[in-house]
């Protein structure tokens, strides 16, 4: 059975993203920002990244999809068959992150598509990869919502050079698809998912707000598009879906088995 509508498909295929508002509860994200601020070991897996403008960008990678909650939310049901439907095939848990954008401080995204990075990691197939958003708090403008210029991942991959700590896509390319496409602000409520294309190009500016912006993205690889070669990141491993009744009760009888992910290791982030 399919989570999707036929619309819901037409608009992802069209725009490069899809939003499904209140797909988690409060109730939801009030737990998983509890965990976060609680877990010893989230703290100091937690890295920054300088975003070129006196800000910086801090956030927790990890690979595999565990009990804890950290590792049930990626594996839940309500994400893994509405990402299958967008990719038309099995998914496997290619990885997660916390992006913790805090007040005053939370630093600039530049202009990207995830492809420019995962391009490195032998991914063959852009169309085969997608990830999600999930407002852990409210994003709004002025704390640094998602931005993004509907429509480009149509432009296929654009080039990416290092900007600060980070890789951003070719501005020129990025000044031309602006000119042409329609450039959308994404302002989310907590628990709201928006799906997107890897080569869809996206952004944020800085937290200049008092209110903090965090979000879980994990991102998604199907099973025919494993990698042909060994990164960072994991090939293909079956996922093991949660139901959604099974997602808050099953965390708090779990610990944690997350495998952290050393920046130092991630090197299509700075390619």
């Amino acid at each position: 059975m399919n989570m999707l509508s036929e619309s819901e498909m037409a608009r992802y295929q069209k725009q490069g993203y899809l939003l499904q508002k209140g797909l988690f509860t409060r109730e939801e994200m009030q737990a998983l920002r509890e965990a976060a601020v609680a877990s010893e070991n989230l703290k100091s897996a937690t890295f920054s990244r300088d975003d070129g403008e006196g800000g910086k960008v801090d956030l927790a990678l990890w690979n595999n999809a565990d009990d804890s909650i950290f590792g049930l939310f990626p594996r839940s049901e309500r994400l893994v068959d509405r990402m299958e439907d967008l990719l038309g095939d099995e998914v496997y848990h290619y990885h997660s992150k916390l992006v913790q954008k805090n007040p005053q401080t939370g630093g600039a995204w530049t202009w990207h598509q995830d492809y420019g990075y995962w391009y490195q990691n032998g991914l063959l197939f852009p169309d085969q990869v997608a990830s999600v958003m999930i407002a852990v708090d409210q994003a709004t403008r002025e704390n640094g919502c998602l931005q993004v210029i509907e429509g480009s991942h149509k432009m296929g991959r654009v080039n990416h050079v290092t900007s600060g700590e980070q890789a951003g896509a070719d501005r020129e390319v990025v000044k031309a698809a602006l000119e042409r496409l329609p450039h959308r602000y994404v302002e989310l409520e907590p628990g709201d998912a928006l799906f997107f294309h890897s080569n869809l190009l996206h952004r944020s500016d800085r937290n200049r707000s008092d209110k903090p912006r965090w979000a879980l993205i994990s991102c998604y690889n199907t099973r025919t598009n494993t990698p042909y070669k060994e990164s960072h990141h994991p090939s293909y491993t079956p996922l093991h879906k949660v139901r959604d009744m099974d997602l808050l009760t099953g965390f708090r009888q779990a610990t944690s088995s997350l495998d952290w992910l050393n920046p130092d290791n991630d090197h299509s982030a700075t390619a």
